[in-house]
């Protein structure tokens, strides 16, 4: 990394605007809190944030898995609409590319929805690789009501995660979604029946994880990432030289090592 491109996104990540980050070593979790109560609505300034921090968890060592969450068992309703009108002409056009972060980033990420999970915040978490709720959250993307549309990803990850009817349905009308739709939809990886319950659940998706290979998980991030939208054939491709490639990793080694001796793999990352 450049000295210059570090300076950079170390003044970024100064001042934060309604966020809040950690890293706990001991579980190798990297935390994003959204954290501007009540709601924790997400600032314009507060985007290209979320994208460094998310790109610094990428680079960190200690972190394996990134999970992005709420404060106060709320996630978000969203952007911070009133402040829109103030952003210059053309400053909105690339919302899209600070909150495909998660998607980019090498190590799964994990997002916790609570409550609300409207606009731009949601539009985030379908960014992720995986997404948890529980039961009494809502999922929107209410643009339309404003004269407007999902202007960072969202019409095209909901269209292509549940089909182009429901996001027709979900988009045109401004319709809010309940967890249990949403899952049905493919929106959502798990429901839980309450903020106790969803705590279990991710701590069981953390310990899993971060137990994985990390080099593992980063191929098949890229593998499905780069194929998704691609033909069957260009896919199989894809995956059939990542699957060569890390024929000779040292994860891999370790994987079939710990499968033959019947013991629990210890991998690197390697």
């Amino acid at each position: 990394m450049s000295k210059d491109y570090a300076e950079q996104r170390a003044a970024i990540l100064r001042n934060l605007d309604g966020l809040y980050y950690e890293v706990d070593a001991k579980k190798k979790v990297g935390f994003l809190w959204l954290d501007r109560p009540p709601l924790n609505v997400v600032s314009y300034r507060g985007r290209s944030q979320i994208a460094a921090i998310l790109e610094a968890f990428g680079h960190d060592p200690d972190v394996r898995v990134v999970v992005i969450r709420g404060k106060n068992g709320v996630y978000t309703s969203g952007g911070d609409v009133k402040a829109f009108p103030q952003i210059e002409r053309d400053g909105m056009s690339h919302l899209a590319w600070n909150i495909a972060a998660p998607e980019r980033c090498p190590k799964p990420v994990v997002c916790v929805l609570e409550k609300y999970a409207m606009g731009v915040g949601l539009e985030l978490a379908m960014a992720c690789d995986i997404r948890v709720a529980t039961k009494d959250t809502v999922l929107a993307l209410p643009e339309v009501t404003l004269g407007q549309i999902p202007g960072s990803g969202g019409s095209q990850r909901v269209a292509r995660i549940a089909g182009l009817t429901r996001a027709v349905d979900m988009m045109m009308l401004g319709r809010r979604i309940s967890a249990a739709e949403a899952h049905s939809w493919g929106l959502l990886t798990r429901v839980a029946d309450d903020t106790a319950a969803l705590d279990g659940v991710l701590d069981d998706i953390i310990t899993t994880l971060a137990n994985m290979s990390p080099l593992a998980l980063k191929t098949i991030k890229r593998v499905l990432t780069a194929s998704y939208d691609t033909g069957l054939g260009a896919g199989l491709e894809v995956e059939g030289h990542a699957y060569e490639k890390l024929r000779d990793s040292s994860d891999y080694k370790e994987g079939i090592a710990a499968f033959t001796e019947k013991r629990k793999a210890k991998f690197s990352g390697t």
